[in-house]
């Protein structure tokens, strides 16, 4: 039997070394140094920036100049704004780097593919390891063929790679009619690893004062079994792509279950949200009791053991068996 401190949790993860699977996601959580001083001492393997919000800075940019009467006035605060924005997140950048030794990967929210672009190199300057895209066009035109809104994904993809020697990840949401062909499409243009899946904002409504309000912020563990099913599947399909799991991660044993499926790492929010950024050592302990009691000595020996391709009856992976099971209840 191995002992727990022989156990190598170690990881690649779009090329980047990893001492953990653990991730802390892009969240309120990475805009404090301290906090992320926390996050790698507790064990994460990496650590990933609040994302830079296009559509927050385009906000804040339009109210700014909305009472302006002077000519080009409009335009000039637009653009310090912006700049602003963008310079103070890049400090943030580089004094991460500087706190902690583990990789930092920035994070940009993508509306569009405008200045967005240009963003990517200013952000590799600063020192980030990888820079990952969460992007997100909600498709609600009628008109518009849904082939367009995944052709509007590829193509900002494809500009930002131009644009940056920094390993690319994008973060997608589960809104695809074909989640497995996404993925390569991404891998053909050069993207290193794609997160499965993002977690966007969703509205509430109170039916007291009939206002608008957003639904529970925080994911629970039961939300893991969508990435669950496609990180198996994807990860059977796609092979040459670096996968990782988020939404519903929230302990070490959801960490295990994520790997078994193939994925290479794992995003952790809400569940620190919780618990405190020190819980990270209790999932990694979890984990390694697990892998004790299995004879394994680093994630890569089961990494994968139980995706899509590897069993011997993968329609538990389908949605069919959910009516099959159902079916069977009197």
């Amino acid at each position: 039997m191995k002992h727990m401190h022989m156990i190598d949790l170690s990881t690649t993860f779009a090329g980047l070394k990893m001492k953990s699977p653990i991730m802390v996601s892009s969240s309120g959580l990475s805009t404090s140094l301290d906090r992320i001083r926390e996050m790698a001492a507790a064990g994460a393997g990496a650590v990933v920036m609040k994302s830079l919000f296009e559509e927050q800075i385009r906000f804040e940019t339009t109210s700014l100049s909305a009472g302006s009467d002077y000519p080009g006035a409009e335009d000039y605060i637009r653009t310090y704004a912006r700049e602003n924005s963008l310079d103070n997140y890049l400090g943030l950048i580089q004094s991460a780097k500087e706190a902690v030794d583990v990789p930092v990967i920035a994070s940009i929210n993508c509306l569009s593919g405008a200045e967005w672009i240009d963003f990517a190199a200013k952000i590799e300057e600063a020192g980030a390891d990888a820079l990952e895209l969460n992007i997100y066009f909600l498709p609600i035109d009628k008109e518009k063929d849904p082939r367009e809104y995944e052709k509007a994904y590829l193509e900002l993809v494809s500009k930002v790679i131009k644009r940056s020697t920094l390993p690319i990840v994008v973060k997608l949401g589960n809104g695809f009619s074909n989640i497995t062909w996404m993925v390569h499409q991404l891998y053909l243009r050069g993207v290193a690893a794609v997160v499965l899946f993002n977690r966007f904002y969703a509205p509430d409504i109170n039916t007291d004062d009939m206002s608008f309000g957003s639904s529970e912020v925080l994911s629970s563990p039961a939300e893991i079994r969508n990435s669950l099913r496609w990180i198996g599947i994807v990860s059977s399909q796609v092979g040459q792509i670096d996968l990782a799991a988020s939404t519903g991660v929230h302990s070490g044993m959801a960490v295990v279950k994520q790997i078994l499926a193939g994925a290479t790492a794992v995003q952790v929010c809400s569940v620190l949200y919780r618990n405190g950024v020190d819980y990270i050592r209790e999932m990694i302990t979890e984990m390694k009791k697990w892998m004790e009691k299995n004879q394994f000595e680093s994630a890569a020996d089961f990494r994968g053991r139980m995706n899509y391709s590897s069993l011997k009856d993968p329609s538990v992976y389908e949605r069919a068996q959910f009516m099959k099971y159902f079916s069977s209840m009197h």
